[in-house]
């Protein structure tokens, strides 16, 4: 599976709404809209707009059954935002080691 670009997986969890929903679908497991709806606070036609977004960047599948779709989470998708972390953490260590060194040869 390619990987997801890393915009639209930073826009997609950028809203409350929708990182709640992926956070739903990964700790409980496929659901359909109706369920994702009961615990979501919005209309249900604003849940399926969340869902579109998050299937553009690749967080969640789906697949359907009769009338129903069924979503689930593609934790794997977040591989993009985890790379990017994994960077700057290391970029930022480096500084504040950097900062530590000079300020133990300032010292008195």
């Amino acid at each position: 599976m390619p990987l997801a670009n890393p915009n639209y997986v930073f826009r997609a969890l950028a809203d409350p709404t929708r990182r709640a929903i992926f956070e739903q679908l990964t700790r409980h497991g496929e659901q359909t809209v109706h369920a994702l709806t009961r615990h979501a606070g919005v209309s249900q036609p604003a849940v399926s707009k969340h869902l579109t977004v998050l299937k553009r960047a690749k967080l969640v599948r789906h697949r359907r059954d009769g009338r129903e779709t069924h979503y689930h989470a593609q934790p794997d998708a977040l591989a993009p935002m985890i790379n990017w972390l994994d960077h700057y953490g290391a970029f930022w260590r480096e500084r504040f080691d950097r900062l530590e060194d000079l300020l133990q040869r300032m010292e008195p």
